[in-house]
This record gives C-alpha cells, sequence and structure tokens, in this order.
C-alpha cells in the first residue's frame, strides 16, 4: 500500500474546503483505498490530508490521468504545499484501514533517520514503539511507512484528545530512552490532526 501525506497552508478557508469535497470523485479511481484529513490543532491555518493507494502503479495512472481535473478545485486556496509519498511496512496494533469514520484524531510524525541508525529505528518501532500505542486504550490503528533516503511516517489514528494526551504524558520520555530514538533520528516533525468528517472519501 502507499501512503500519501499533504500538508499545506491554507489562505482561503471556504474555498479550500468546497475543493477538499470535490476529492470525493475519487471513489471511482482504480486502486484507490482512502482519504482523510484535517486541521492542525497547533499550527493555525495548516490541513493534512492522507490518501491510501493499493500501489504506486495506481497512484501513478490516476496522477497521470485525473489528478489534474479535482485538483484545480482547488487552486489558489493554499500555499506552501509539500506532499510525500511512503511505503507502508507495517502496522501500529493490528489491521490497519484506510477508515477515519471512527477517530476524532490523527498522530502524524515524521521522522528523518540515520541511514546507519535505519535498520534499529525500525526494530525499535516494532518492539518498543507498537507495544506501548497499541496498549493505549485511545489509540484505533496506525501504521508505519517508508520513503527512500531513511524517512518514515508513523501515523496513528485517536479516539480523542484526550485518550491522546492520556499516552504523551505517561510513557513518551521513557520510551524514547529505551529505544535510543535520539541516536537514530535526525530530525523530527510532527503534528495532531483534527479530522474533518466531510474531508473523507
Amino acid at each position: 500500500m502507499l501512503v500519501k501525506w499533504i500538508r499545506c497552508t491554507v489562505v482561503d478557508r471556504r474555498g479550500f474546503e468546497r475543493g477538499q469535497r470535490k476529492w470525493a470523485g475519487l471513489l471511482g479511481e482504480p486502486g484507490f483505498r482512502g482519504q482523510g484529513g484535517g486541521w492542525s490543532r497547533g499550527r493555525p491555518g495548516v490541513a493534512h490530508t492522507f490518501a491510501f493507494w493499493e500501489s504506486r502503479a495506481f497512484y501513478d495512472s490516476f496522477m497521470a490521468r485525473s489528478y489534474d481535473r479535482l485538483a484545480t478545485a482547488q487552486s489558489g486556496t493554499f500555499k506552501d504545499r509539500q506532499a510525500k509519498l511512503f511505503d507502508y511496512r507495517f502496522d501500529v496494533k493490528t489491521g490497519f484501514e484506510p477508515r477515519f469514520s471512527d477517530a476524532d484524531l490523527v498522530r502524524v510524525a515524521h521522522c528523518r533517520v540515520h541511514e546507519e541508525r535505519a535498520e534499529h529505528f525500525t526494530l525499535m518501532q516494532e518492539k518498543v514503539w507498537n507495544p506501548a500505542m497499541a496498549g493505549s486504550p485511545g489509540m484505533i490503528r496506525g501504521l508505519f511507512g517508508e520513503a527512500p533516503g531513511s524517512e518514515f511516517l508513523v501515523l496513528s489514528m485517536w479516539l480523542s484528545a484526550a485518550e491522546h494526551g492520556k499516552y504523551r504524558t505517561e510513557r513518551v520520555e521513557r520510551l524514547a530512552l529505551r529505544a535510543q530514538t535520539e541516536a537514530d533520528v535526525a530530525s523530527l516533525t510532527g503534528d495532531i490532526v483534527e479530522l474533518e468528517p466531510s474531508w473523507t472519501v
């Protein structure tokens, strides 16, 4: 599965949201698995969307044929757009599906990892972080993805901000020490995204 993460700064909120609803046109596309997104909790005006495709071939075919037709509706409503593609590697918890209807919040972490530490980083994600997140009652599902150049994406869906807050305060520092995160990670950026139900496709 291919994961596309898009982040941008919105300059015309109403126009952007109107355009966002046009992405419902993705539904008939071969290989399309789902899309959702929302607004950053910490950065006013920043929007995130997450799209899922069965494979790179289906995605490339869509980009060549239909992307421009759907994207024009949002033209001029945002700036600083960044889009990244990741290959799905494994679930965080079990049975990841690109569904957004049962979650209020998505936590996204984008890690650039020292090349020689990429294997260790992946192992720690499986052995330390995954069990900790999976054991948090409010965490519904998530995934771990990889892009060329030792870049990784950790995406987790949560029932509510309160549940995510409980997980953060209790565990993160202790887990980071155990996983030697500081030695692995060159840079880490992340965000907490409040999902907008009308953006779900």
